[in-house]
Protein backbone atom coordinates (compact mmCIF):
# COMPACT_ATOMS: atom_id res chain seq x y z
CA UNK A 1 0.00 0.00 0.00
CA UNK A 2 1.37 3.42 -0.76
CA UNK A 3 0.56 5.83 2.13
CA UNK A 4 2.20 8.68 0.11
CA UNK A 5 -0.56 8.69 -2.12
CA UNK A 6 -3.18 10.96 -0.71
CA UNK A 7 -6.24 12.77 -2.29
CA UNK A 8 -5.64 16.61 -3.08
CA UNK A 9 -7.94 18.76 -1.82
CA UNK A 10 -10.49 20.56 -4.17
CA UNK A 11 -9.61 24.11 -4.87
CA UNK A 12 -11.31 26.67 -3.54
CA UNK A 13 -11.67 27.98 -7.34
CA UNK A 14 -13.26 24.75 -8.79
CA UNK A 15 -15.93 24.60 -6.39
CA UNK A 16 -19.48 24.40 -7.37
CA UNK A 17 -20.54 28.10 -7.33
CA UNK A 18 -23.96 28.69 -4.46
CA UNK A 19 -26.91 30.97 -4.97
CA UNK A 20 -25.56 33.06 -2.73
CA UNK A 21 -21.83 33.41 -4.32
CA UNK A 22 -23.92 34.25 -7.19
CA UNK A 23 -25.51 36.97 -5.24
CA UNK A 24 -22.11 38.36 -3.58
CA UNK A 25 -20.88 38.82 -7.50
CA UNK A 26 -24.00 40.08 -8.67
CA UNK A 27 -23.90 42.79 -5.71
CA UNK A 28 -20.49 43.93 -6.22
CA UNK A 29 -21.60 44.51 -10.27
CA UNK A 30 -24.54 46.29 -9.29
CA UNK A 31 -22.04 48.78 -7.16
CA UNK A 32 -20.09 49.23 -9.76
CA UNK A 33 -22.44 50.13 -11.97
CA UNK A 34 -23.33 52.87 -9.73
CA UNK A 35 -19.80 54.03 -9.32
CA UNK A 36 -19.63 54.68 -12.94
CA UNK A 37 -16.99 51.52 -13.47
CA UNK A 38 -19.06 49.66 -15.51
CA UNK A 39 -21.11 50.92 -18.44
CA UNK A 40 -24.38 49.23 -18.55
CA UNK A 41 -24.00 46.95 -21.27
CA UNK A 42 -21.48 45.52 -19.67
CA UNK A 43 -22.74 45.41 -16.48
CA UNK A 44 -25.95 43.59 -18.49
CA UNK A 45 -23.22 41.35 -19.91
CA UNK A 46 -21.48 39.78 -16.51
CA UNK A 47 -24.30 39.69 -14.80
CA UNK A 48 -25.45 37.23 -17.81
CA UNK A 49 -22.18 35.64 -17.39
CA UNK A 50 -22.69 35.25 -13.45
CA UNK A 51 -26.17 33.23 -13.70
CA UNK A 52 -24.91 30.54 -16.04
CA UNK A 53 -21.05 30.24 -13.91
CA UNK A 54 -20.90 26.83 -12.52
CA UNK A 55 -17.66 27.40 -10.11
CA UNK A 56 -16.48 29.95 -7.54
CA UNK A 57 -13.58 30.41 -10.50
CA UNK A 58 -16.09 31.29 -13.11
CA UNK A 59 -17.37 33.62 -11.23
CA UNK A 60 -14.14 35.60 -9.33
CA UNK A 61 -13.69 36.18 -13.43
CA UNK A 62 -16.68 38.96 -13.85
CA UNK A 63 -15.46 41.26 -10.79
CA UNK A 64 -10.98 40.79 -10.42
CA UNK A 65 -10.60 44.12 -12.27
CA UNK A 66 -12.82 45.79 -9.91
CA UNK A 67 -12.16 47.31 -6.21
CA UNK A 68 -14.83 45.19 -4.21
CA UNK A 69 -13.12 41.54 -5.27
CA UNK A 70 -10.07 42.68 -3.16
CA UNK A 71 -11.75 44.29 -0.26
CA UNK A 72 -11.96 42.20 3.16
CA UNK A 73 -14.81 42.46 5.30
CA UNK A 74 -13.87 43.86 8.89
CA UNK A 75 -17.13 42.33 10.79
CA UNK A 76 -19.04 38.66 10.24
CA UNK A 77 -21.55 38.33 7.68
CA UNK A 78 -24.04 38.84 9.92
CA UNK A 79 -25.26 39.27 13.49
CA UNK A 80 -26.58 35.88 15.20
CA UNK A 81 -30.05 36.21 15.65
CA UNK A 82 -31.08 36.16 19.70
CA UNK A 83 -33.28 32.71 20.74
CA UNK A 84 -36.13 35.33 21.56
CA UNK A 85 -37.27 39.09 20.27
CA UNK A 86 -36.41 42.12 21.81
CA UNK A 87 -37.63 42.98 25.17
CA UNK A 88 -40.94 45.29 24.92
CA UNK A 89 -40.62 45.24 20.92
CA UNK A 90 -43.71 42.41 20.32
CA UNK A 91 -47.15 43.21 22.00
CA UNK A 92 -48.51 41.23 24.07
CA UNK A 93 -52.10 41.12 22.28
CA UNK A 94 -52.47 39.12 18.95
CA UNK A 95 -52.93 41.47 15.55
CA UNK A 96 -54.51 38.29 14.28
CA UNK A 97 -55.78 35.16 15.39
CA UNK A 98 -55.74 32.18 13.18
CA UNK A 99 -58.50 29.04 15.06
CA UNK A 100 -59.24 25.77 13.77
CA UNK A 101 -61.68 23.46 15.59
CA UNK A 102 -62.83 20.52 14.30
CA UNK A 103 -61.58 22.42 10.75
CA UNK A 104 -59.18 23.78 8.58
CA UNK A 105 -58.20 27.36 9.24
CA UNK A 106 -55.11 29.32 6.51
CA UNK A 107 -53.37 32.09 6.25
CA UNK A 108 -51.32 32.51 3.00
CA UNK A 109 -50.89 34.28 -0.21
CA UNK A 110 -49.77 37.93 -0.34
CA UNK A 111 -50.79 39.17 3.36
CA UNK A 112 -49.58 41.63 6.21
CA UNK A 113 -47.87 40.04 8.69
CA UNK A 114 -48.05 42.04 11.98
CA UNK A 115 -45.78 41.77 15.02
CA UNK A 116 -47.84 38.81 16.73
CA UNK A 117 -49.97 36.04 14.85
CA UNK A 118 -51.96 33.47 17.17
CA UNK A 119 -52.71 30.04 15.95
CA UNK A 120 -54.74 27.79 17.80
CA UNK A 121 -55.62 24.18 15.94
CA UNK A 122 -58.07 21.76 18.18
CA UNK A 123 -58.96 18.53 16.59
CA UNK A 124 -58.07 20.62 13.31
CA UNK A 125 -55.41 22.01 11.27
CA UNK A 126 -54.32 25.61 11.16
CA UNK A 127 -51.30 26.36 8.00
CA UNK A 128 -49.76 29.94 7.96
CA UNK A 129 -47.49 30.49 4.77
CA UNK A 130 -45.55 33.58 5.21
CA UNK A 131 -43.62 32.59 1.84
CA UNK A 132 -45.21 35.53 0.27
CA UNK A 133 -46.26 37.79 3.23
CA UNK A 134 -45.44 41.60 2.90
CA UNK A 135 -43.25 42.28 6.24
CA UNK A 136 -43.96 45.49 7.66
CA UNK A 137 -42.00 44.74 10.86
CA UNK A 138 -38.40 42.89 11.50
CA UNK A 139 -39.59 41.01 14.25
CA UNK A 140 -42.81 38.47 13.85
CA UNK A 141 -43.70 36.00 16.90
CA UNK A 142 -46.35 33.50 16.00
CA UNK A 143 -47.87 31.88 19.07
CA UNK A 144 -48.91 28.44 18.15
CA UNK A 145 -50.68 25.80 20.34
CA UNK A 146 -52.03 22.33 18.86
CA UNK A 147 -54.53 20.07 20.68
CA UNK A 148 -54.62 16.96 19.35
CA UNK A 149 -54.55 19.45 15.81
CA UNK A 150 -51.56 20.28 13.64
CA UNK A 151 -49.72 23.78 12.81
CA UNK A 152 -47.93 24.19 9.33
CA UNK A 153 -45.90 27.19 9.43
CA UNK A 154 -43.80 28.04 5.98
CA UNK A 155 -41.27 31.23 5.99
CA UNK A 156 -39.44 32.34 3.18
CA UNK A 157 -35.64 30.77 2.20
CA UNK A 158 -34.19 34.61 3.15
CA UNK A 159 -35.37 35.22 6.88
CA UNK A 160 -34.18 33.82 9.74
CA UNK A 161 -36.46 31.38 12.18
CA UNK A 162 -36.57 30.69 15.46
CA UNK A 163 -38.40 28.52 17.58
CA UNK A 164 -39.17 27.76 21.76
CA UNK A 165 -41.46 25.11 22.70
CA UNK A 166 -42.08 21.79 23.41
CA UNK A 167 -44.41 18.69 23.09
CA UNK A 168 -46.49 16.55 25.76
CA UNK A 169 -47.28 13.61 23.71
CA UNK A 170 -46.80 15.36 20.58
CA UNK A 171 -44.28 17.40 18.61
CA UNK A 172 -42.75 20.43 18.20
CA UNK A 173 -40.31 20.86 15.43
CA UNK A 174 -38.75 24.28 14.14
CA UNK A 175 -36.27 24.53 11.44
CA UNK A 176 -33.26 27.64 12.63
CA UNK A 177 -33.27 29.89 9.58
CA UNK A 178 -30.13 32.31 9.20
CA UNK A 179 -30.30 35.18 6.53
CA UNK A 180 -27.03 36.85 5.80
CA UNK A 181 -28.88 40.42 5.88
CA UNK A 182 -28.71 41.81 8.96
CA UNK A 183 -32.31 43.68 8.08
CA UNK A 184 -34.15 40.82 7.29
CA UNK A 185 -37.36 39.64 8.92
CA UNK A 186 -37.30 37.33 12.00
CA UNK A 187 -39.68 35.08 12.53
CA UNK A 188 -40.50 33.67 16.22
CA UNK A 189 -42.49 30.54 17.15
CA UNK A 190 -43.46 29.69 20.26
CA UNK A 191 -46.50 27.42 21.72
CA UNK A 192 -47.15 23.72 22.18
CA UNK A 193 -48.25 20.81 20.56
CA UNK A 194 -50.18 18.53 23.29
CA UNK A 195 -50.95 14.84 21.29
CA UNK A 196 -50.48 16.76 18.17
CA UNK A 197 -47.95 18.48 15.90
CA UNK A 198 -46.46 22.28 15.75
CA UNK A 199 -44.04 22.55 12.50
CA UNK A 200 -42.10 25.33 11.34
CA UNK A 201 -40.03 25.69 8.56
CA UNK A 202 -38.25 27.45 5.16
CA UNK A 203 -40.57 26.71 2.07
CA UNK A 204 -37.94 26.17 -0.57
CA UNK A 205 -37.52 28.40 -3.77
CA UNK A 206 -39.46 30.98 -2.08
CA UNK A 207 -37.63 34.36 -0.84
CA UNK A 208 -39.21 37.01 0.30
CA UNK A 209 -39.46 39.87 -1.90
CA UNK A 210 -39.02 42.87 0.50
CA UNK A 211 -35.60 42.59 1.16
CA UNK A 212 -34.61 42.29 -2.66
CA UNK A 213 -36.92 45.91 -2.97
CA UNK A 214 -34.54 46.94 -0.46
CA UNK A 215 -31.38 46.30 -2.00
CA UNK A 216 -32.20 47.49 -5.60
CA UNK A 217 -33.74 50.82 -4.07
CA UNK A 218 -30.26 51.34 -2.35
CA UNK A 219 -28.76 50.35 -5.99
CA UNK A 220 -31.11 52.75 -7.32
CA UNK A 221 -30.54 55.78 -4.98
CA UNK A 222 -26.76 55.27 -5.91
CA UNK A 223 -27.12 55.27 -9.53
CA UNK A 224 -29.22 58.36 -9.71
CA UNK A 225 -26.46 60.33 -7.12
CA UNK A 226 -24.34 59.73 -9.48
CA UNK A 227 -25.75 60.36 -12.74
CA UNK A 228 -27.07 63.89 -11.01
CA UNK A 229 -23.44 64.65 -10.70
Amino acid sequence: MDLQKQTAPTPATDLRASDADRDRVADILREALAEGRLTADEHAERVGGVLHAKTVGELEVFIRDLPAAHQRPTAPAYTPVPPRPTPGAIPAEADANVVAVFSSAMRRGRWRAGRRLHAYAVFGSVEIDLSEAIFEYQQVVIKAVSVFGDVQIRVPENISLRGTGGGVLGNFEVSPLDSVDSDAPVVYVDGWAVLGNVEARPKRGKRVADILERVQDKVDRKLRKHLGH
